[in-house]
């Protein structure tokens, strides 16, 4: 379908910002240029103010390097716990980004899916290349697990899931926990994730013009995130390429019509079919890269975050007399 109408407007109000292209600077002008687009988000809100939830605290994690820790801020819904939990990681290409990104989204999922939300930071590339933010992301799963019990989280009840680069920090978190011996996932929520650095990318020519992702900029972040080519190859970087996929937990998927990542997304969700994950993947038509964390802006993103939070839901709280099994929407 053509581009969503709402989704065109907002690109047009980014391009009157008359911003640089994300590949021709450096990723401390980038962390700045973003600064930029997040007030806009929070304009073109007006008065979508951001949902009450009945706890936000500041934590910290112990970074696996040991030499510095890592934010986390901790959302709690209202209610008698203990409840479930989720670790959730923001986007930003592997050089950006930070938890006030996905506090809207938070929130949200924190009231929506009747569950505690985590929003982890992880250290940023190229200051901190590949393996570093996936295994900050996954210490900070491991953190979660064990710390549960003192915000009233369900350890029993854990789940990770994240957007754009801080899905595949999650995506990759689920395989660390399968290899490592814990801790044990419920669920893993991935939105618009990149997944295979491998295969090739590349923008329709159509929707080049539209898109919020395109080759230069893909390229610049893959280039910024990796030491050498043969980092790409890794299964930590594109799990997508790892050896065994079977016993992960069950996942949610959701991807953006104009979105040169949504051919990744669609062709995991498959591959974990064939494994035997149950898997839940949802194509938003019309949308962009980006849309998810965009509540106050893109009706679209509201309805992706009650869908996806009525599946944490489910997950969180099977009903005995619901099947489990993989499907598509």
């Amino acid at each position: 379908m053509p581009l969503d109408p709402e989704a065109q407007a907002y690109l047009d109000r980014v391009a009157a910002l008359g911003m640089p292209p994300v590949q021709t600077v450096t990723p401390q002008r980038n962390r700045e240029e973003r600064r930029r687009v997040m007030a806009l988000r929070r304009e073109l809100s007006g008065a979508h103010a951001p949902e009450a939830v009945a706890a936000v605290e500041e934590r910290a994690i112990p970074a696996p390097s040991g030499d510095t820790q890592l934010r986390a801020r901790v959302y709690t819904p209202s209610g008698a716990g203990p409840f479930p939990v989720l670790v959730y990681f923001f986007g930003g290409g592997f050089i950006m980004g930070d938890v006030d990104a996905v506090d809207e989204v938070c929130r949200m999922m924190a009231n929506r899916a009747g569950c505690i939300v985590v929003a982890a930071e992880y250290r940023l590339a190229p200051e901190h290349k590949f393996p570093g933010p996936v295994e900050d992301g996954y210490a900070a799963v491991c953190w979660s697990a064990a710390q549960a019990a003192t915000f009233n989280g369900d350890s029993d009840r854990l789940a990770v899931g994240g957007e754009s680069a801080g899905g595949n920090i999650a995506a990759v978190a689920c395989h660390l926990a399968q290899t490592r011996g814990g801790p044990s996932l419920c669920a893993q929520l991935l939105v618009y994730p990149p997944l295979d650095f491998v295969s090739g990318r590349t923008v329709n020519a159509q929707l080049a013009g539209q898109a919020t992702l395109t080759d230069e900029r893909m390229a610049y972040f893959d280039g910024h995130y990796f030491r050498t080519p043969e980092d790409a190859r890794n299964p930590l970087a594109s799990p997508v390429l790892a050896d065994d996929l079977s016993g992960l937990p069950p996942a949610i998927i959701l991807t953006a019509e104009y979105d040169p990542l949504a051919r990744e997304g669609a062709a995991y969700a498959d591959a974990l079919r064939v494994a035997g994950v149950p898997v839940s993947h949802t194509c938003y038509a019309g949308m962009i890269h980006g849309f998810y964390s965009m509540p106050g802006v893109l009706r679209a993103s509201r309805e992706a975050i009650d869908h996806a939070s009525a599946e944490l839901r489910a997950l969180f709280w099977p009903s005995p007399l619901t099947s489990q099994s993989a499907h598509s929407t």
